[in-house]
């Protein structure tokens, strides 16, 4: 089983403020539900983590050993993280527009695609006889859902995933299947 977990909330979470690639901490809340979804999930045979210290944070309350994977990052927001969602609006009809679009110093779709699907393509088999956790972040883990239930990048832009949500793709003779999505631990 494949279970990708979203990081707990962080204070610009709470603020609906983009993060990105800020490297910012996990707030009180985010803190309690780390805890909470390590206590659903339980051990790992394999745990896996971006680097930004909201999902270390997050791998942390697993209590193992886990190691760091880069393609497991954020979206790159650019000269937009740290703002407002909503201020922005006509910047998401864009990047939903053309999957090649990236704002000034930010990422686009396709890439984030690209970099999020090598790694769910060396797990996948992994993930065959083993639990396999990743904890990352909004944008790669809807870009991975995406993959596994053929939806494309459209899927990411149709869906929500709270903070701490549990996703678990379990892998079949038929292929991975994506078995829950948004599962919430508070």
């Amino acid at each position: 089983m494949l279970i990708l977990v979203r990081h707990g909330r962080t204070e610009a979470n709470a603020q609906g403020l983009l993060q990105g690639r800020l490297d910012l901490p996990l707030d009180s809340v985010g803190a309690d539900q780390a805890i909470a979804v390590a206590q659903r999930i339980g051990r790992a045979d394999e745990l896996i983590s971006s680097p930004l210290q909201r999902a270390r944070q997050t791998a942390d309350a697993f209590g193992q050993d886990y190691t760091i994977d880069d393609r497991w990052l954020e979206l790159a927001y650019g000269e937009f993280e740290g703002t407002s969602y909503q201020g922005i609006a006509g910047v998401w009809t864009q990047w939903n527009k053309d999957p090649h679009y990236a704002p000034a110093g930010g990422e686009s779709l396709a890439t984030l695609d690209a970099r999020v699907g090598e790694a769910l393509d060396e797990l996948l088999e992994r993930a065959a006889d083993r639990v396999v956790v990743v904890i990352t972040h909004v944008s790669p883990i809807k870009a991975a859902v995406a993959r596994v239930v053929g939806g494309g990048l459209d899927f990411a832009v149709r869906s929500h995933l709270s903070h701490a949500a549990i996703c678990r793709i379990e892998i079949r003779p038929i292929g991975a299947v994506l078995f829950s999505f948004n599962e919430t631990v508070a």
